[in-house]
């Protein structure tokens, strides 16, 4: 394994984290007394195989239904000082609220105290505004952190790039949780922001969020030969000494395999990323067209700014991702989740762009005449029964 200082906390991060969001029981609550015998086992086998591996740090949120209880059963069995526990609670209105949750959360957990307490989900500036207020969730974190409870307070986010720089330069948060991964650089400000105040970052769900890269489409096996995507991303990622660590969400033992064949190639990065990217960049431009992969987010507005809710950037960016790469199982996923995914996946899908007006929203635009009819046809190519998050009680 391969650590990086985790910025001003000090720690000795693992560049993988063992994420605990894919192999619990159950993402209810209340279906703890039905958690299986082969779930913890499961849950435990994975547990210890990230300590044989040197991935020392566990995180898990009190909105992932069993995992804090199951991992309540093995964490008081291990030794205590090489962990980094971390777990992450909903920022509430009520502070007091946020207090009892996190209570909760360290009774699930069975410990004295967690590495890191995230924030989770800051994700539009009125969460922001009452974490932050006196008397509010970070006023409490700090509470916790001088009883002994917590060592570092971050938060998670999956919101607006400008939220989280908002956040961000505040300067009250030791981490960030974020998502950035080849296919979605847009929180780059964001990193940039996070190193200039030496913040820990640690990326979220890159093999998930970012393309489904344990079922990769053909077209992006042969884009990314002689890696595999998920390895390519991996390296990608961690090519840039702003990231710290990728969380691997691994659901079962073996799911860190493929991650560790990007460990021995760290050095090599130079080498293996260009041809890769170029290939990847070539092919974008050979199906969509040169003007549209560069410009086609110009001007783009936000869902609040749009009629119908619309998220057009988004919309418009997993159309590009099923066409230039066949990634049209990610697309779909995640375009489903649109009008269901509140402040974690704001906006409406497209299915009713034919009865809207978007030209003074698009007037910024230079594909505005063009771009109804390319959200009409992404719909067409996407549109499928509506998701919902996996975690619908945030």
């Amino acid at each position: 394994m391969r650590y990086r200082r985790f910025g001003r906390t000090e720690l000795q991060m693992p560049v993988f984290s063992c994420g605990g969001m894919r192999y619990q029981y159950s993402w209810r609550d209340d279906q703890v007394e039905g958690i299986t015998q082969a779930s913890q086992d499961n849950l435990e086998a994975t547990i210890r195989r990230a300590l044989d591996l040197g991935i020392y740090h566990i995180e898990t949120a009190r909105g992932y239904g069993t995992s804090e209880v199951q991992l309540g059963r093995i964490l008081p069995q291990l030794p205590r000082e090489p962990l980094i526990i971390q777990t992450k609670v909903s920022p509430k209105p009520d502070a007091e609220e946020f207090r009892h949750t996190f209570e909760q959360s360290l009774a699930n957990l069975r410990l004295d105290y967690v590495d890191l307490l995230g924030l989770h989900g800051i994700n539009t500036p009125e969460i922001l505004e009452y974490s932050l207020r006196p008397g509010g969730c970070l006023d409490i974190a700090r509470q916790l952190q001088a009883q002994g409870k917590v060592r570092f307070i971050g938060f998670s986010t999956h919101g607006p790039t400008q939220v989280i720089v908002d956040a961000i330069a505040t300067n009250q948060f030791d981490y960030v949780n974020l998502h950035w991964y080849y296919i979605n650089q847009h929180n780059w400000p964001a990193l940039m922001a996070a190193a200039e105040r030496d913040m820990g970052v640690f990326i979220i769900s890159p093999s998930n969020k970012g393309g489904l890269l344990y079922k990769p489409s053909q077209t992006l096996l042969d884009l990314c030969f002689p890696l595999s995507p998920m390895v390519f991303n991996d390296l990608f990622c961690l090519s840039h000494p702003q990231v710290h660590t990728l969380s691997l969400g691994a659901a079962h033992a073996t799911d860190f395999d493929e991650h560790l064949k990007a460990l021995p190639l760290l050095e090599q990065a130079t080498q293996y990323l260009p041809p890769i990217i170029e290939r990847l960049e070539d092919e974008a431009i050979e199906v969509l067209g040169e003007d549209w992969v560069k410009n086609w987010h110009r001007g783009l507005p936000e869902p609040d700014e749009t009629p119908g809710n619309l998220n057009i950037p988004v919309i418009l960016w997993l159309r590009n991702l099923a066409i230039a790469y066949d990634m049209v199982e990610y697309a779909k996923m995640r375009y489903n989740l649109l009008s269901n995914g509140g402040h974690w996946f704001p906006g409406n899908t497209a299915a009713q762009v034919q009865n809207l007006d978007l030209n003074n929203c698009l007037s910024a635009s230079p594909y505005q005449s063009q771009i109804p009819e390319l959200l009409a046809d992404a719909h067409h190519r996407l549109g499928d029964k509506p998701l919902q998050r996996l975690s619908k009680s945030e």
